[in-house]
């Protein structure tokens, strides 16, 4: 794991209309992430966007 992971471990992704996937930022705490995810997602578009941690094939819970 590099230096960048252990401190920016959170990301942020986006699913658009047609399945691909991409990552939009990383973050150093999964408030702030979550902070991103919550605003770009509620501008109103079709686009799916969720917080994952680093490591984490699933969304993460905590």
């Amino acid at each position: 794991m590099s230096d960048s992971t252990a401190t920016l471990p959170w990301l942020v992704v986006r699913q658009d209309d047609n399945g691909n996937r991409y990552r939009v930022g990383r973050y150093a705490t999964r408030a702030e992430a979550q902070k991103i995810a919550d605003s770009l997602d509620g501008r109103g578009h079709k686009q799916l966007y969720w917080v994952e941690r680093i490591g984490q094939n699933a969304t993460a819970a905590d």
